[in-house]
């Protein structure tokens, strides 16, 4: 059961936009004819509200594709393990993880237009390979036009997105502020940046954002 709390909803769309563009690592869910589940880990793109990835023509997961075009995909990032310590000196029962994760459930299909492979292509490169150095990737250029042709490059059409960003929110003031003050005094690389997620997230930092909803 998804926690309401938790769940990112439609005016969040510019954050989830943003999480989906910023992570360039996912897993595809595929279904086998027998009906048992398949996950692919790949790089990926979102763009223009779809997400892209590339790879061979043939092979199982072309395969799975072709004869079952409806899949889901999931993109996730853990922030900080959270000790039960933080807030209970003996219970284990407080420990847990603040993370992002969105679940694309839609459509695949593979794209044979060589314009938006190669804008595909291209902003997986600017993501992937920020410096450059290589010749930039265009459908209409005979340097890449065979290559394009070679390549699958595969389109997720959503059809819905469920998103859910956990950082305390389901946790009183004190509690909270436990949390924090580990955080900070810990130090890891990402523990200063939950502290401000949860603080941007909390339910009376959200109330304060959006008065009278």
């Amino acid at each position: 059961m998804r926690r309401k709390e938790f769940a990112i909803g439609s005016e969040d769309e510019q954050e989830v936009t943003a999480f989906l563009e910023e992570m360039s690592y996912g897993f595809l869910g595929t279904a086998r004819a027998d009906g048992a589940p398949s996950i692919t880990p790949l790089n990926y793109i979102y763009l223009n509200g779809n997400v892209y990835f590339h790879g061979s023509r043939v092979g199982d997961k072309m395969t799975l594709l072709g004869a079952e075009p409806r899949v889901t995909f999931c993109v996730a990032k853990e922030y900080a393990i959270i000790p039960s310590h933080f807030t209970d000196p003996l219970m284990a029962c407080p420990a847990t993880a603040f993370f992002k994760s969105v679940i694309i459930e839609g459509t695949a299909a593979v794209v044979e237009d060589l314009m938006e492979k190669g804008e595909a292509l291209q902003a997986l490169m600017t993501k992937l390979q920020p410096e450059g150095g290589h010749l930039p990737i265009a459908g209409d250029d005979p340097a890449y036009r065979g290559r394009l042709k070679g390549v699958a490059v595969v389109k997720i059409e959503p059809q819905q997105i469920n998103a859910k960003f956990k950082f305390g929110q389901n946790a009183d003031e004190p509690k909270r502020e436990a949390i924090a003050t580990g955080l900070l005094a810990r130090g890891r690389e990402l523990d200063a940046e939950t502290v401000d997620l949860m603080r941007r997230y909390c339910p009376h930092h959200k109330e304060q954002a959006h008065p009278g909803d």
